[in-house]
């Protein structure tokens, strides 16, 4: 290829990637009541206002954005949408929340170093604190795991999480582990791990914004990290999820099974335990009325995503009951069990049912949940028969606002409210926004059986699933090569969703197989279970039957002209994959990938998945064992590295912290000793997801460039 087609190429690559990032991506939603339309009618006007986030490719960042809609309805029926205006622009804030009334909002800004509370209002800004020069406390927490804002009922205070501040630092330095005292400058202060880097001890504050004072919210034990907190109904108590934090911090972003608490504070500082204190929780939210809380809980250590119970709680009586239980397993096409945060805001308007989105087999569907039975039931609808995936933002004044999608239909928002009774065909939707086009991709799910010699005896019995994408239907003459893409986790889930990866590839002229092995969340928690001690021979089988089944059954597709990738745990099986079956794959790319799990037993923040893996059990006294090393060893991807002939493309964030990027160096220094193709990519500035929107440009870039060369696409 000579350099002017290599730099078309380029050029193509990077065009397909900018076009289908671009699309932008529903993040949450805030339903609101304006007022009453004349006071014998039961006409009233929402608003609706949400969140998105939208990649631009050629600053390298990522957006944010608002935008906001009026509706008009009556009695639950809608009668017009209306748009109020273009997006705008969020930049710079951090946290943002609807003040219940819908009068006011509020804000957590950073600016040039320095954070400001805002609160806004009808008529501009109505007072502005700015948190850094109080110097009550480091920066405030804007992640996913810990953060909140919100409103107390009486909309005169804000509850919110920022980092402790600690002697002798200041609070500019704080969040990020700044200066200490001279005596006290080496010191280590531990963190909660990758993504939570500089996230140590989380406190809860409250802002009292008649008096434009912080102060530190009162009654929380100090052996736990707060974080998701909101207040009672009443306005006099808080309740929130601590996390415990001795004997040592273990990384706790997309780990579901760290020892928590749901507890409730009162503000001169008496603190009660609502759950029990030994397993893990999440997503505490209360109803309408007040009256009842529910919770996700699951258990310490094991698999660090699990199938979980929602917990209810009846804060009159101060009981627990079990309101929706673990599923071990289901029928095809049923109820599969929970696995991901509730959405904020998920309660009907008479505190009678819960809603939320799962992980159910290849797709997320919407589910409810009734208070008063726990009989959970799916909710389908004809209007979301075009879309693989549902995913619920929120559930307010009974009005339900969706994001759905599909492998070949980017993000896009729609709203109706929830339906009574057993039919859902009668449900108005309208579309609020987001993508309104499909691309020209085939797509299919599938779920596979295991043959009987690849059956787990102690689980048996269990299938998984698997999404084929392909180029249109107007190339059928055409033998597509082949792209195997594997999750990481391994518990995590592959849906039937908009992934930029996937299609980019689509685009590019690959089929590409998606695989949802024993081990995957949506299928309940045997398969779950029937992974651990079984990795790098369970999971790698899974993902081979998958490629064995679609060439079989799909002609189309070249099966001399078949790729693997995959990031971390997903990387950690290409890895095998290309060793275990040295002649299949002709191209290899993995993202931070577990290549020794012995050696990377001491580096990674969640030293305790090293040992449930393989299958052992866990204690936070626990020391290294050659027999534990051994099998640790043995079930890595560098036993076999010597039977790697495939060329393999190694991208490695230096700031990893749950996958050491000397794993990947591990392998590239065995692959180079002995001649085997390898390049490896260093990203100085990310961490394990490689998530930075200029480091995915660079991998997408480099991925199919890699794989074009090796399957002589050119």
């Amino acid at each position: 290829m000579s350099y002017n087609d290599m730099m078309m190429e380029d050029g193509m690559i990077r065009d397909v990637f900018k076009s289908y990032n671009r699309y932008p991506v529903p993040v949450s939603a805030c339903i609101t009541t304006e007022k009453a339309i004349g006071s014998e009618t039961k006409t009233q006007n929402l608003t609706i206002s949400t969140e998105w986030s939208q990649c631009d490719v050629d600053r390298g960042v990522r957006l944010r954005f608002s935008r906001h809609w009026n509706l008009r309805c009556n009695e639950n029926t809608p009668e017009q949408f209306v748009c109020l205006g273009p997006s705008i622009n969020t930049y710079g804030e951090l946290l943002s929340s609807h003040a219940p009334s819908g009068g006011r909002r509020a804000v957590i800004r950073d600016s040039v170093g320095c954070q400001y509370l805002e609160v806004w209002g009808c008529n501009g800004l109505e007072r502005s604190l700015d948190l850094t020069a109080m110097n009550k406390h480091g920066k405030v927490y804007e992640d996913a795991q810990f953060a909140c804002l919100v409103w107390s009922p009486c909309e005169e205070h804000l509850l919110y999480i920022a980092e402790k501040k600690r002697a002798g630092l200041s609070a500019k330095d704080s969040g990020s582990l700044g200066v200490l005292e001279e005596e006290d400058k080496n010191v280590y202060v531990e963190d909660w791990g990758e993504g939570l880097v500089g996230k140590s001890v989380p406190a809860l504050y409250i802002a009292n914004l008649s008096k434009g004072e912080v102060t530190l919210c009162p009654g929380v034990p100090p052996h736990v990290s707060p974080g998701q907190a909101l207040w009672t109904g009443d306005g006099k108590a808080v309740i929130f999820v601590g996390w415990w934090h001795e004997p040592f911090r273990l990384g706790l972003k997309f780990c579901s099974n760290r020892r928590s608490a749901v507890f409730s504070t009162d503000l001169n500082g008496n603190c009660e335990l609502l759950s029990c204190d030994s397993g893990s929780v999440m997503s505490p939210r209360l109803s309408p009325d007040s009256l009842w809380l529910v919770y996700l809980h699951g258990k310490a250590f094991g698999p660090h995503h699990q199938c979980l119970r929602m917990m209810l709680y009846d804060m009159k009586n101060g009981t627990t009951s079990v309101l929706v239980d673990v599923v071990r397993r289901a029928e095809e096409g049923q109820f599969m069990g929970l696995y991901e945060p509730l959405p904020p805001y998920c309660w009907s308007s008479d505190s009678e049912r819960i809603f939320f989105s799962s992980a159910c087999e290849n797709s997320k569907l919407l589910f409810s949940v009734e208070r008063q039975n726990g009989r959970v039931t799916p909710l389908q609808d004809t209007a979301w028969k075009e879309f693989g995936s549902v995913k619920l933002l929120a559930v307010m004044k009974d009005l339900m606002v969706l994001s759905c999608s599909s492998p070949n239909h980017p993000p896009t928002m729609i709203a109706g409210f929830i339906p009574y009774g057993k039919c859902t065909q009668t449900v108005q939707w309208s579309q609020l926004g987001g993508a309104n086009t499909h691309e020209s991709f085939d797509w299919e799910l599938m779920i596979i059986a295991p043959t009987p010699e690849e059956e787990n005896h102690h689980f048996s019995g269990l299938s998984f699933g698997a999404m084929l994408m392909k180029p249109a239907s107007s190339f059928k003459a055409m033998r597509f090569p082949l792209v195997i893409f594997i999750h990481g986790g391994p518990h995590s889930h592959f849906a039937a969703e908009w992934n930029v990866t996937a299609a980019a590839l689509t685009k590019l002229g690959f089929a590409v197989l998606m695989v949802n092995y024993r081990g995957s969340t949506g299928f309940g928690q045997d398969s779950i279970d029937s992974l651990l001690g079984n990795i790098g021979s369970q999971d790698v089988k899974d993902v081979q039957r998958a490629v064995l089944h679609v060439l079989q059954s799909n002609k189309s597709l070249d099966p001399d002209k078949i790729a693997v990738m995959g990031g971390s745990h997903g990387g950690f099986l290409a890895c095998h994959l290309v060793g275990q079956y040295p002649d299949f794959y002709r191209a290899c790319a993995a993202r931070n990938p577990v290549i020794n799990a012995a050696t990377l037993l001491g580096t990674s923040d969640i030293t305790d998945w090293r040992y449930s893996s393989v299958g052992l059990e866990y204690s936070f006294d626990q020391l290294p064992t050659s027999q534990a090393l051994t099998t640790m060893l043995e079930k890595s991807p560098i036993v076999h590295a010597a039977q790697i002939r495939t060329p393999v493309l190694l991208m490695l964030g230096a700031k990893d912290k749950r996958v050491s990027p000397y794993q990947g160096l591990e392998l590239y220094k065995a692959l180079k000793s002995r001649n085997s193709p390898v390049r490896l990519l260093w990203y100085d500035g990310d961490g394990h997801s490689l998530s930075k929107v200029e480091t995915q440009s660079d991998c997408l870039l480099n991925v199919a460039l890699w794989f074009k060369q090796h399957l002589n696409l050119n």
